[in-house]
């Protein structure tokens, strides 16, 4: 499977290091053109490929979108349709939003299978992920079911918390947002939210 990360800044490079170190191909672009970013992604992610966010989205089997939520609405949402695309994206809006962020991304992403996971988990907590719990939510079971292999692949316990709706219960100022919990307490936070 490949795996292509959109993002370069802190996230990203972390997944990515993950990814390869499970033996995954990993692509990663920023958000500009490709050279700009191959001194930093070799130091911080060796052995991924810097590519366009098109190039690298076109020939992977999943995406991640590690990218500051201000950017999302620059990217081409056509270039997604039928990829499984992992929203790792935060949002912290001045109030209270009717839907959650990655509702907004499936919203615009048409054709695409998101599944929301790892924006709850601050970048520095997921090196080394020993086994962390991590919460999941997503409409689509098989993406939710590729996206949980990944997790558990590069080293954290997938824990599936519901539709994409239940994602609000991993963005901030959730209770499980930037916590180390383990399953049984995301479970119940899930069991709460439905």
């Amino acid at each position: 499977m490949k795996i292509a990360v959109l993002g370069a800044g802190h996230v990203g490079p972390v997944i990515a290091r993950l990814a390869l170190a499970a033996g995954y191909p990993v692509t990663i672009a920023g958000s500009g053109e490709p050279a700009r970013i191959e001194m930093i992604i070799e130091f911080l992610a060796p052995g991924s490929v810097p590519l366009s966010a098109s190039d690298a989205v076109a020939d992977a089997d999943l995406v991640v979108l590690a990218i500051p939520w201000h950017r999302f609405s620059t990217l081409e949402p056509g270039m997604f349709a039928g990829k499984v695309v992992i929203d790792a994206m935060n949002h912290w809006p001045p109030a209270a939003e009717p839907v959650g962020t990655s509702e907004d991304v499936a919203r615009r992403l048409v054709g695409a299978r998101v599944v929301k996971t790892l924006n709850h988990v601050a970048y520095q907590d997921m090196e080394p992920p020993n086994g962390r719990a991590v919460g999941l939510a997503g409409d689509d079971a098989a993406a939710v079911e590729v996206v949980a292999s990944f997790l558990a692949r590069i080293g954290f316990e997938p824990v599936a918390v519901g539709p994409l709706t239940a994602g609000r219960l991993l963005e901030p100022g959730s209770p499980l947002f930037g916590v180390a919990v383990g399953r049984s307490e995301i479970e119940k936070f899930a069991k709460e939210l439905s």
